[in-house]
């Protein structure tokens, strides 16, 4: 096991020392132990590299809010301990780190198997309403709803041991380095990217997985130019902890076969220094004087990047159904609120999204705009305000805005608030 420095990963290590190395990634909420009836097996052949994500299973909580960063920690990890080339399995989120590996690094990935993987898991809005959840009531939630998740019915009824390992996995877990995984996951999206993985892909899926089920391993399947499909019967999304004899055996004869056919596939660029070695300055470097900006010159369009803000504020639905009904009459002021507001104004660096939200609706308080308050309350509860800090804000707007703005700017946030937060069963 390792002592765990923010830029890298809790790791643990089983197999032989000279054994190539395997990395088995876990799902979002569990620890490395659910890979641990797969480690017998496979830690005979293979160096079995097992990882914790950020405030996982004890793990230190630094919490990374893309799967870049993730990426990047494991490769931290990876260099600090001497790895350079490895084969990789992931389930789910672990499956997503896997793909940007491959498509960062294909010279150090041998060979991928992606286990109940998407190239998209679900929608932006879904992640980030989970969120807004776990901020506002804490894991519980998402613990006691995860065995119907994770698990098919007779399994979970047969096994109680192991539904109650499970909701105390995701009990255990740091909250805010889950909500950062699930903006994680919210970001993702590499459909169009696919074709760029180069490396042999096993996609394998439970049957029975309602999350990321068959159709999107198809979609993995059918993106991916070196990829097979697996379809593990009786299994849902945890298809390693629910049927584990034959996904230990899919692994062994992928990577058993994919690890020779391409360990000199690739050619492998001259070993650079690691990320975490010390690397002393060989001489002082002025920086670069500033240049002028040329006269005329033309700033960039804001609409792209005020889009990108806006739908990661207000949501894809919201934005879907305003630029839908979108015509000529209304068409131009859509366009110009996404270019200045939201990229002019929203992209600045000088305040941060939470900041922005409180200064928002007070104003829509003191406006009196109460549909644009609806809106921008669940925006708040996305970019990190809890309930308790909207009501004091409330409160606070009642004595320079006026008690019946504030009256019923309570009304309005006090509906939102109860949709946002409630969790489905």
């Amino acid at each position: 096991m390792s002592e765990t420095p923010p830029n890298t990963l809790q790791y643990r290590v089983d197999g032989p020392e000279d054994a190539p190395v395997l990395i088995l990634a876990p799902s979002l909420g569990t620890t490395w132990h659910m890979w641990d009836r797969q480690v017998p097996e496979l830690s005979r052949q293979w160096r079995v590299l097992r990882f914790d994500l950020p405030g996982h299973g004890g793990a230190p909580a630094h919490p990374a809010g893309s799967m870049t960063e993730l990426a990047d920690r494991l490769v931290a990890t990876l260099d600090e301990l001497g790895i350079q080339r490895f084969g990789y399995a992931g389930c789910s989120i672990g499956g997503a780190i896997g793909i940007e590996l491959a498509l960062r690094l294909p010279h150090r990935v041998a060979s991928l198997a992606l286990v109940a993987a998407s190239p998209r898991f679900g929608t932006a809005d879904e992640f980030r309403r989970r969120g807004v959840i776990v901020r506002t009531n804490g894991l519980d939630p998402v613990a006691r709803t995860a065995p119907e998740s994770w698990f098919t019915s007779g399994f979970a009824g047969a096994q109680p041991a192991i539904v109650e390992w499970a909701v105390q996995m995701v009990r255990t877990t740091d909250p805010g380095c889950y909500i950062a995984a699930c903006e994680a996951l919210a970001a993702f999206d590499v459909r169009a990217d696919l074709g760029r993985v180069g490396v042999p892909t096993l996609v394998l899926v439970g049957s029975e997985d309602q999350l990321t089920g068959p159709a999107e391993a198809r979609t993995l399947v059918a993106g991916i130019p070196d990829a097979r499909l697996a379809l593990v019967p009786g299994a849902s999304h945890l298809a390693p902890v629910e049927q584990p004899g034959a996904v230990t055996d899919l692994l062994v004869r992928h990577f058993s076969l994919a690890w020779q056919d391409t360990l000199h596939a690739i050619p492998v660029p001259p070993i650079s220094p690691s990320v975490s070695a010390p690397v002393a300055p060989v001489a002082e470097i002025a920086p670069p004087a500033e240049q002028p900006q040329a006269v005329g010159a033309v700033r960039p369009d804001p609409y792209e990047a005020g889009m990108r803000v806006r739908r990661a504020v207000l949501g894809d639905a919201h934005v879907d159904r305003a630029m839908a009904g979108a015509d000529d009459f209304t068409g131009d002021f859509q366009e110009l609120i996404t270019r200045y507001a939201w990229g002019e104004v929203w992209t600045r660096d000088g305040l941060d999204r939470r900041t922005r939200s409180v200064v928002t609706l007070t104003a829509l308080v003191a406006g009196g705009h109460l549909d644009e308050l609806s809106f921008h309350t669940r925006a708040a509860l996305r970019n990190g305000l809890t309930p308790a800090e909207i009501r004091e804000i409330l409160i606070h707007a009642a004595v320079y805005c006026g008690v019946p703005a504030a009256n019923s700017a309570f009304r309005v946030a006090q509906t939102v608030i109860k949709e946002e937060t409630t969790p489905h069963e």
